[in-house]
């Protein structure tokens, strides 16, 4: 109290700190407010999760339909449909992953769930592009979707590698996140599928939709083998196991 008992004013003195009339500092607490998990929250990156599921059914069954004796609008347009179901089925996993992690509410069921989704919808995918329905249609001008078998087998030998060394390392406790050469290649897998299931149902596409189904095709291809020797360099850098050194756990890998 001073000048007539009138108290003075708080001067700040740095930050998160006041000064009092007293003279006595008084640090001020700060309080970090983890974000709000209502059931809503909880609940709705895994059931965007299961309507990707259930989009990709829809994506198989509408693939199914590809009849090569039906007429050549028919054919195009259960392929328009079939790649913007793939497109929102693609995009609809961005979305759960950004909300899980905004609202901190990933969850077991996500972290398994949500990856066997993604690799049941594209694998699947280039599946179907391997097989005879999307094989070139002379009569129609169609040049099919430009997916091989072997194109499909590396993919399948990839995904089986990676699995099973993730699996195992993470049944140590050791921590094996997916790295930028994976996302990578499963944005290009992604894009690669909707391409080539497009224009491989097109009636004589533009030399530029060709060139795109070709290089998205390619580029896959490469990105599956380049990410499969960078997960494997990862997997040799983690000590074996019994060793003294694999008690600690490696710091995850910048992303």
């Amino acid at each position: 109290m001073a000048h007539g008992g009138f108290p003075q004013p708080r001067r700040h003195r740095g930050r998160g700190s006041v000064e009092d009339g007293s003279g006595r500092r008084h640090i001020r607490a700060r309080v970090a407010f983890a974000p709000m998990q209502t059931p809503l929250r909880r609940a709705l990156p895994n059931a965007i999760t299961l309507v990707r599921l259930a989009l990709a059914v829809v994506f198989f069954a509408l693939l199914e339909r590809i009849d090569r004796t039906a007429t050549a609008a028919e054919i195009t347009t259960l392929g328009a449909w079939g790649m913007g179901l793939f497109a929102t089925a693609a995009l609809s996993d961005i979305l759960d992953g950004h909300l899980a992690r905004r609202w901190g509410v990933v969850s077991t069921f996500g972290r398994i769930m949500d990856p066997l989704v993604d690799k049941t919808l594209v694998l699947g995918g280039f599946i179907y592009l391997a097989s005879p329905l999307f094989a070139p249609i002379p009569e129609y001008q169609m040049i099919g979707s430009g997916i091989a078998a072997w194109m499909v087998v590396v993919i399948l030998l990839r995904e089986l590698l990676v699995t099973g060394l993730r699996s195992y390392i993470e049944a140590r406790g050791i921590p094996f996140p997916a790295d930028w050469s994976g996302k990578l290649k499963m944005f290009i897998q992604s894009f690669c599928v909707g391409c080539c299931v497009y224009v491989g149902t097109r009636v004589e596409p533009y030399g530029w939709q060709v060139f795109l189904r070709d290089a998205s095709t390619w580029a896959t291809v490469l990105l599956t083998v380049l990410s499969s020797i960078t997960y494997i360099r990862r997997a040799m850098h983690i000590p074996a196991e019994g060793s003294a050194a694999g008690s600690a756990t490696p710091k995850e890998p910048r992303r």
